[in-house]
């Protein structure tokens, strides 16, 4: 399964996971400057070039699902404008399958 097949609150809580470690290797990597030592410096360079990577795909994901998300919304208000009846047909369909569920619980 890649990222664009999750669902929505999926993806929203991977992205929300990801913030949050990038923002605890940071709080890592600014509590540790004083740190000595070759093997130290070179896994903090490391480091940080890793969480570079990280927040710059985040951010590239988040501009990819807000496009999908206007480009839904724009092919959905296009529908309903183009096919009035049949959304109305289709809302109250979907309404009536909703309210016989709940109503069976």
């Amino acid at each position: 399964m890649n990222f664009c097949e999750l669902s929505d609150s999926s993806r929203a809580r991977l992205i929300a996971d990801v913030k949050a470690v990038v923002a605890d290797a940071e709080a890592y990597l600014n509590a540790s400057v004083g740190q000595a030592g070759e093997a130290y410096a070179a896994a903090r360079t490391k480091l940080e070039r890793t969480l570079d990577t990280a927040k710059t795909r985040v951010a590239e994901t988040r501009l990819v699902l807000g496009d999908k998300t206007r480009a839904a919304a724009r092919a959905t208000d296009t529908y309903v404008h183009e096919k009035p009846w049949e959304s109305i047909a289709v809302g109250a369909g979907v309404g009536l399958l909703l309210g016989w569920a709940i109503a069976r619980r």
